[in-house]
C-alpha cells in the first residue's frame, strides 16, 4: 500500500470520526433541550375544546424556565393524587386573587370582575365541590378547562387550587393537531403559537 493510499485512508477515518462526533453532539443537544427546556406533551381528553382537541401535541416550556403564570396561560400539570397523567388547563387566577363563580348565570369572577371568556365552549354551570368565593393561596394557581361542563379542574375539591410545583410547564406551541371532534380530520392550519 502506497503512502498516498495510507494518507487517503487516514483522511477518510478523520472525516468519519468528525461525522460521528457531530451526530452524537446533535443527539445530545436535542436530548438536553427536550429534557430541560421544552417538552412535547399530548392533550388527552376534551376538557380544553374548542382551544385544544384530544390528540393535539403541544410544545411545553419547562417550569424551571417559566414560573410567572398569569391569567390565560395554558399549563400542563401533574398532581398524582388527582390524576396520574398530566392534564392541560387554563390559568384563571394566581396567588392572592379571589375567585367566585355564579353557577346560575355561568359567570366566573376574579377579584369581583366578570371574566370575558371568548375562548370557552360554554358558560360555567357545573359545580364540583369547591366552595366559592375562594382566595388563591400563595404559590398556587386556579385552573379551569375551556370546555367548562366537561372538565375536571380547580372546581373539583380533589384538585382545588394547584401548587405551582405541580406545574410541568406552559404550553407555547401547537406542534401537531389531533383530530377534530366533529369532522375527525386534522386541521393543519391550527399549528402555531397558543394564545
Amino acid at each position: 500500500m502506497g503512502e498516498k493510499q495510507q494518507e487517503e485512508k487516514r483522511e477518510n477515518g478523520r472525516e468519519l470520526y468528525e461525522w460521528v462526533q457531530a451526530l452524537v453532539g446533535s443527539v445530545l443537544a436535542v436530548v438536553l433541550v427536550f429534557t430541560f427546556v421544552i417538552r412535547l406533551i399530548g392533550v388527552d381528553g376534551h376538557s380544553m375544546v374548542p382551544t385544544l382537541q384530544h390528540g393535539d401535541r403541544l410544545l411545553v416550556l419547562n417550569s424551571m424556565l417559566y414560573d410567572d403564570y398569569k391569567y390565560g396561560d395554558i399549563v400542563v400539570l401533574r398532581k398524582e393524587t388527582f390524576l396520574e397523567e398530566p392534564i392541560v388547563k387554563r390559568v384563571i387566577a394566581t396567588e392572592g386573587q379571589i375567585v367566585d363563580i355564579d353557577f346560575d348565570e355561568g359567570v366566573v369572577y376574579v377579584d369581583g370582575q366578570a371574566l370575558e371568556e371568548d375562548y370557552i365552549n360554554e358558560r360555567t354551570y357545573l359545580e364540583e365541590g369547591t366552595e366559592f368565593p375562594l382566595t388563591v393561596p400563595e404559590g398556587s394557581i386556579f385552573v379551569m378547562g375551556d370546555n367548562r361542563n366537561r372538565s375536571s379542574d380547580s372546581r373539583d375539591s380533589r384538585l382545588g387550587t394547584v401548587d405551582t410545583r405541580y406545574v410541568i410547564g406552559k404550553a407555547v406551541f401547537l406542534a401537531f393537531p389531533g383530530a377534530d371532534e366533529v369532522t375527525g380530520k386534522k386541521d393543519l392550519k391550527r399549528i402555531g403559537v397558543i394564545a
